[in-house]
């Protein structure tokens, strides 16, 4: 197949989604002088380079390429790596992560297995030596000496001398030390398992150990010769991994960091800077009750500095931190909105939900933040009360900040591509002057999606609606939703590119509809805690109103009786819930990778929503798709990736057979060696174009 002639789904594969060639991980040396980011050198090569941008003169140059580094040779993966890549969600290859130490004189990064690091002011990079597959390795903050997780084991090496230290190592099969567990990253976003002391001459360190957790086997059907792999995998109501938290000197000395580990089960976030104690934020097993810690080192002990609670759960946000003036800042629900809160006083003010922290200072907390829920802006939050816009307008903001220098991320409805600008001041101020630019070389969207953004029904739910290219009005069309739908991600955005393959989808003579209903981020407490125990009920409902909605609005050109559905994962669950519990609405779905049974899912994502299943059984029973098999009456396509780690197949193959054993007729489709996500060029291609097939089979 030429370039000319390549269709959509499979240069999104190509592209991984257009995200290659746009600068990614971007950093500001401590003076502001520089920019560092992580970029492919065009749209279609996976390959991450470390790239530099001058701030006084805008001129970026290449600090590491990759391949010149490798030669030839292909980069090699650990099983490790490749887990902790999809526990991430990264496709990319080459550097995709890498850390830069305070003084702004090194970086380092892992490639291939192997530890690197690259001297700034000369722009030499060397390999360090290194034990076993390196991942994460992270410098210490006075620039001395770089540490590395390997094979169950922590290390350091000197970067005068690269000597080379086991500080921490594994004694037994199932310990490990300097890596998060399974549920942090792939439920808290916590990827990190070791963090430096501001001195650089001892660190903290995550230990765990999933003797305890339950084993699942992975198997490759399509290969029978190969043994399956074992996953330990704590499904809700099961046993979670062991973890403790250890101060560790360059010497070995450990010291255990001590909390109530019976009642705050979780290690949720971990910080620590030259401005104050080691911070520490821990969750009970339930999710409603969490302590904010300091740490003494010397001894192991904790202090609790806050203390929060909710009866439904505690949502995790930005690690907390310190202020330069020993202020603690952190992000909570206050009141029904996601708040600012300095020293236990909340800040920020009414009808902003914050979203994250950007910086803090001394007199101000720079975050970002959203009045609408669709458009992100970047928020200064004086401690004084003041709260003052960085940014504005209808779109998507991000910002990273060091010494003078800020870089505004931006994307809009505007156009389809990411915009980095870098402001030399305050941006706005008079000391800013014209921003510079972050080169972005990725490849343009072959369509350009024409978004209509409504409110839908009572509950005002953020929907977008697309419509075909050449759509003449007036001319009705079956419809295709197209949600995710489930908390902890929204879809709905100020941005034209989040709506690429929405639009695709469109052109293939469908009014494509996608909703965030209530649990969805950004519209605070009341909207995120209406799913509690309630996944089956709410979303779904949510989904029918936001459609009763687009058809009032759009009432010559939507034809509601061809409705379809599609999703993955959660969007998949959703799917296959609309035709088995509401056919009257729904007339055929495509589900991938959905979750079943909430039984088979694991303990922190599910028992956040749900509670336990041994406490609450009859909530996992109302919000299981099993017991809803016998009354299959529409089309109903299943696609599950044999090798998915995280909702495993049984989920699909479950289902199915409480369908056959119904005698309901559906359709599953079985991904030979694809995994939670499926980059693989042809696959993704093909699987777009089944699915749409089995749609306009149904529904044309």
């Amino acid at each position: 197949m030429t370039d000319d002639v390549v269709s959509y789904p499979r240069l999104a594969a190509r592209t991984l989604r257009f995200t290659l060639g746009v600068p990614r991980s971007v950093t500001v040396s401590p003076d502001g002088a520089t920019v560092r980011f992580i970029r492919t050198p065009d749209g279609v090569t996976r390959t991450g380079q470390l790239w530099e941008h001058d701030v006084a003169t805008g001129v970026e140059s290449l600090l590491v390429d990759p391949l010149a580094l490798l030669g030839s040779g292909d980069e090699e993966l650990s099983a490790e790596e490749r887990s902790r890549r999809e526990r991430s969600r990264e496709g990319a290859a080459g550097i995709v992560g890498y850390d830069v130490d305070e003084t702004g004189r090194w970086a380092t990064f892992a490639l291939s297995g192997r530890l690197w690091a690259t001297h700034l002011g000369t722009k030499a990079t060397r390999e360090l030596p290194s034990e076993g597959a390196v991942i994460d390795p992270r410098l210490d903050p006075t620039g001395r000496r770089v540490a590395y997780a390997a094979a169950g084991a922590l290390h350091v090496v000197e970067l005068t001398d690269s000597a080379h230290s086991t500080i921490a190592s594994p004694e037994g099969e199932h310990e490990v030390w300097g890596q998060a567990e399974f549920i942090a990253a792939e439920e808290m976003e916590r990827m990190r398992g070791f963090w430096w002391a501001p001195d650089g001459r001892s660190l903290l360190v995550e230990r765990y150990d999933d003797a305890a957790v339950p084993v699942w086997h992975v198997a490759s059907p399509e290969h029978p010769e190969r043994p399956a792999v074992a996953h330990r995998y704590p499904a809700a109501g099961t046993t979670n991994a062991e973890v403790t938290l250890w101060h560790v000197t360059l010497d070995g000395q450990r010291t255990e960091v001590t909390w109530d580990r019976e009642s705050f089960e979780y290690l949720a976030r971990v910080s620590w800077s030259e401005d104050g104690a080691p911070l520490l934020q821990v969750v009970s097993r339930d999710q409603k009750r969490s302590h904010v810690l300091a740490v003494d080192v010397a001894t192991g002990a904790t202090e609790v500095l806050r203390e929060t609670t909710d009866p439904a759960w505690i949502e995790l946000g930005a690690a907390p931190r310190w202020t330069p003036d020993g202020a603690l800042v952190t992000i909570e629900d206050v009141a029904g909105q996601r708040r600012v809160v300095i020293d236990g006083t909340a800040v920020s003010p009414d009808g902003w939900q914050v979203r994250g922290i950007v910086a803090t200072f001394a007199d101000a907390v720079v975050v970002t933040a959203s009045h609408e829920p669709t458009e992100v802006q970047v928020v200064r939050c004086g401690i004084d009360g003041s709260f003052d816009p960085i940014t504005q307008g209808r779109a998507v903001h991000g910002a990273v900040i060091d010494g003078d220098t800020t870089v505004v991320s931006r994307v809009s409805l505007d156009d389809t591509l990411v915009h980095h600008a870098v402001h030399r001041a305050a941006p706005g101020s008079e000391a800013d002057g014209e921003p510079s630019s972050l080169g972005n070389v990725a490849s343009p969207l072959p369509l350009s999606p024409s978004v209509h953004l409504l409110s839908a029904g009572a509950h005002e739910i953020r929907t977008a609606v697309l419509f075909p290219t050449d759509h003449t009005p007036g001319t009705p069309l079956p419809v295709l939703l197209d949600p995710y739908g489930g908390p902890g991600a929204q879809r709905v955005w100020a941005s034209a590119r989040a709506f690429a393959e929405a639009q695709w989808l469109a052109d293939q003579g469908f009014c494509v509809i996608v909703a965030d209903g209530r649990g969805t981020p950004g519209r605070g407490t009341a909207w995120d805690r209406a799913i509690h125990h309630d996944f089956a009920g709410v979303t779904l409902d949510d989904q029918v109103e936001a459609l009763q909605a687009v058809a009032a609005a759009f009432p010559d050109d939507v034809d509601t009786a061809r409705v379809g559905i599609t999703g993955w994962s959660y969007g998949g669950y959703l799917a296959a819930l609309a035709v088995l519990r509401r056919p009257d609405v729904f007339h055929a779905a495509v589900a991938g990778a959905p979750v079943t049974e909430w039984r088979l899912y694991d303990t922190c994502y599910t028992e956040r929503y749900l509670g336990h299943p041994d406490e609450l059984p009859e909530v996992y029973d109302r919000n299981s798709l099993l017991p809803l098999a016998a009354g299959l009456e529409r089309p109903l396509m299943l696609i599950h990736g044999l090798s998915d780690d995280n909702v495993v197949a049984a989920h699909t193959l479950q289902l199915s057979s409480a369908l056959l054993a119904a005698g309901r007729p559906h359709t599953v489709l079985p991904l030979s060696g694809v995994t939670h996500m499926t980059p693989q060029e042809v696959v993704a291609e093909n699987l777009k174009l089944l699915q749409v097939q089995f749609l306009r089979d149904h529904l044309t």
